[in-house]
């Protein structure tokens, strides 16, 4: 069963940065897109980026384009999320997520993590 460690969540002001490192146990990681997630209590699951197996390819939710980036290094087995300029509605956990395709809209499908608590102070 595919493990996914995410780590780098914490505490930080508004305007601040943040780098969200997801660690993947498995072998075959780079056969996989990689989908990070956030997600507030009673609140949906929402996307939040994608980039493709080879790292040649991202998408990002409107609310963060130009602000989140979405990267990978596949000889590490990790994926990254580098988020700038944070904003208070950008709280939540975020989740990253091994899923087979690049374009799709399944929120539930893949492999997840247990997710890293992000707060954004006003």
């Amino acid at each position: 069963q595919v493990q996914l460690v995410e780590s780098g969540g914490r505490l930080v002001q508004a305007g601040g940065s943040l780098r969200l490192s997801c660690v993947a146990s498995e072998r075959t990681f780079s056969n996989y897109a990689i989908r990070w997630f956030r997600q507030n209590p009673g609140v949906e699951r929402s996307f939040v980026a994608v980039i493709d197996k080879t790292g040649d390819n991202t998408l990002y939710n409107d609310a963060v384009k130009g602000r989140f980036t979405i990267s990978r290094d596949n000889t590490k087995n990790t994926a990254y999320l580098q988020m700038n300029s944070l904003k208070p509605e950008d709280t939540a956990v975020y989740y990253c997520n091994l899923y087979p395709f690049f374009l799709s809209t399944d929120r539930t499908g893949g492999s997840w993590g247990r997710g890293t608590p992000v707060t954004v102070s006003s």
